[in-house]
């Protein structure tokens, strides 16, 4: 058996046709390997079977047809078009070339012989043309079949591009198997070469539940899971010092907290404790909706970590999280641990003090942004590092995030983005995972309405009242100025009509306001200086608001399930009941029907999330375009939800029966995009 998989993976300039113009064009389409290019599937397809004499010819369609050229015609004028005058035994045609030179014209286009043509049909001065032909040849086999029509980039004909894929599949190679027995004989044996000469068959476009196209799914599963049980393998064979503690820290807290721990919370910090205070290196991903106190769990963990002898890291994607956190910190933390937040607004001889305290060990838990990891930030033992992952990072830096914090260091990362299983599976599959579902005990739920645009008096009226009863108001909207092209209420518009109605009450915060701004503005609303802060979804960031009671969405429909949920957790915080209103405009789609209805009917956060996946699909998920991911070429986590399964279930066997993954080395250099495996018995 061939097992030659490097030709797949040899660069695409490797390929005839492809020079350097057509691999930038290809490149910028992230296609950068031949095994990148078997993904772009075929989109409809051209039947050039049918030849059609002149005399049968329609204007705009694409005909195929034998013509013999009887005449050049050349002009000697600069930008005309080169002619060739041709005919069949039922008429004339014209052969019309633009840039095209009249050596390279007349090599494919001799005079008095049979050749085959194939384009579009025009009409020019009562006489038929084509402009440019796609095919020209004296070969009619070449031309006359039916061509794959492909989703194609700007600078690459169809032509071009059925030449490049079809000398792909002609080369394919025959690899060895690496399904086991039994999971190959669910697609009815049908081998990965076969599977991939079939998916570029045009008689089978959109055939998504053929054996061929399901085989090729799973071995996408199947290479993406068990490249994360490798990673795993990898950081759990790095032996750490234990740590040792006894709780001490962490009880006074929970003591001074005034309320009880969700079972959620308990369970979650129980299961990082055990991996502290392992051998192995800890690699968790502390996954909870919006609210549910992933923070404190997170805080009491970094209490076991100092009580252990080791310094933490604690790093917010934004200076103001990260500050949200210090602020929570002191009032839980015991007095006698010192703690301190590094910012960019920290002025620099208070910097360097802190610098040097964190060099001598006498700060023990450290606040800031991914600046904490900057050379002049050196720790005397840093033991733990967590990480506010709203910006997520993708598989290959969490791996050098995990081999740069040493040996003895253990990493948790937080995300407020609840998803279903197999999306987590998608994600965070090189991870071990806590999931905290429950909200706290004194957390009412929020309540949610939604109201045309044309009720914005009653919306206005209801605002007036909450102020009046000292609660302030977000009010989101999905664009910073008004715009032609788009009918959605702008911010700036939104924000100087409530200016008038409520002055010296309202201000703005968008992407284009400065981050200094930013920070005095939102000081400024968590110090109650004004009541109603209009801004664009950047307060969808775990911003953490207890007198923001209500939030007020404009053009609701615009906006996925998951986002929308996001967007509701900023309010609600404090003792007071949330409530959030979904303004809309008339003629609503079924889709966002749906999603208004599932927001209002649901808090839960993964529930909804799953929802949204069902409706928009999980390429579109809060969050997952953003997080640096590959996304599958053909696997999707809600149609496939049975092939995850069982792919889950195949690679937990392998991992307890398997001595290496020799079998599977192809598999997973083909799929490793991240390069992350480097070895392989």
């Amino acid at each position: 058996m061939n097992n030659n998989y490097e030709f797949l993976l040899n660069d695409i300039s490797k390929l005839k046709n492809i020079g350097k113009k057509t691999s930038n064009i290809l490149r910028k389409k992230n296609i950068n390997n031949i095994f990148d290019l078997l993904w772009r599937l075929p989109q409809s397809f051209t039947d050039r079977t049918n030849l059609v004499k002149v005399k049968d010819l329609h204007i705009g369609k694409i005909s195929t047809l034998e013509i013999i050229p009887i005449k050049y015609n050349f002009p000697r004028v600069r930008n005309l078009p080169n002619k060739v005058h041709c005919r069949d035994d039922t008429g004339d045609i014209d052969c019309v070339f633009f840039n095209s030179y009249e050596g390279y014209i007349k090599k494919i286009l001799p005079l008095n012989e049979k050749v085959t043509i194939s384009g579009k049909i025009n009409h020019f001065k009562k006489k038929y043309q084509i402009t440019n032909p796609t095919y020209v040849s004296k070969d009619k086999s070449i031309i006359s079949k039916v061509h794959s029509k492909y989703s194609l980039t700007e600078g690459i004909t169809e032509k071009k591009y059925n030449f490049i894929i079809n000398q792909i599949l002609q080369k394919l190679p025959n690899l060895s198997e690496w399904l086991e027995p039994n999971i190959a004989n669910m697609f009815k044996n049908i081998s990965w070469k076969d599977s991939i000469i079939k998916l570029h068959n045009y008689k089978n476009i959109g055939n998504y539940n053929s054996n061929f196209y399901k085989r090729l799914v799973f071995d996408e599963i199947l290479s993406s899971l068990l490249i994360f049980s490798e990673i795993k393998k990898s950081i759990k064979k790095i032996k750490k010092n234990k740590k040792t503690f006894f709780n001490k820290f962490t009880k006074s807290s929970i003591n001074n907290f005034g309320f009880k721990l969700t079972n959620d919370q308990i369970k979650a910090l129980k299961e990082i404790n055990l991996d502290l205070s392992s051998k192995s290196k800890m690699f968790r991903i502390l996954q909870g909706d919006v609210g549910s106190g992933k923070t404190i769990v997170a805080l009491l963990s970094a209490l076991n970590v100092v009580e252990s002898g080791y310094q933490v890291a604690f790093m917010a994607p934004t200076e103001i999280l990260a500050r949200q956190h210090f602020n929570l910190a002191k009032k839980i933390i015991p007095k006698n641990i010192a703690i301190d937040l590094i910012t960019s607004k920290t002025k620099k001889n208070k910097k360097n003090e802190i610098l040097l305290e964190l060099k001598n060990s006498k700060t023990k838990i450290i606040f800031g942004t991914h600046s904490l990891f900057q050379k002049k930030t050196i720790f005397n033992k840093l033991g733990y590092i967590i990480i506010d992952e709203q910006h997520k990072f993708g598989v290959k830096q969490r791996k050098s995030l995990s081999d740069k914090g040493g040996i003895d260091c253990d990493i948790l990362l937080m995300s407020a983005t609840p998803i279903p299983r197999t999306l987590t599976m998608t994600i965070y599959g090189d991870m071990d995972l806590s999931v905290i579902k429950e909200k706290p005990m004194n957390r009412k739920e929020i309540l949610t309405f939604s109201k045309p645009d044309e009720k914005i008096n009653d919306v206005l009226n209801f605002v007036k009242k909450e102020i009046n009863n000292g609660n302030q108001i977000f009010w989101v909207c999905p664009l910073i100025d008004e715009s032609k092209k788009i009918d959605h209420k702008s911010a700036m518009e939104t924000y100087n009509f409530l200016s008038n109605l409520f002055p010296k009450k309202v201000e703005i915060i968008h992407s284009k306001v400065d981050q200094e701004k930013k920070e005095i503005i939102l000081k400024n609303f968590l110090h109650k200086k004004f009541d109603i802060l209009v801004s664009t979804t950047i307060i969808e960031v775990g911003i953490d608001f207890p007198n923001a009671n209500v939030i007020v969405i404009e053009n609701s429909n615009k906006f996925g399930l998951s986002q929308l949920h996001q967007l509701r957790g900023r309010i609600g915080r404090g003792s007071v009941q949330g409530k959030c209103i979904l303004m809309f405009k008339n003629n609503l789609s079924e889709n966002a029907k749906k999603r208004i209805k599932i927001l209002k009917s649901s808090n839960d956060g993964f529930k909804i999330s799953e929802e949204d996946m069902k409706l928009r699909g999980f390429g579109d998920l809060l969050g997952f375009k953003q997080s640096g991911e590959k996304k599958f070429n053909l696997a999707d986590p809600i149609l496939h939800e049975d092939l995850f399964k069982i792919a889950e279930t195949e690679v937990k066997r392998i991992e307890k029966t398997e001595k290496n993954l020799s079998k599977y080395k192809t598999l997973i250099k083909l799929y490793d995009k991240a390069d992350i495996i480097y070895d392989l018995a």
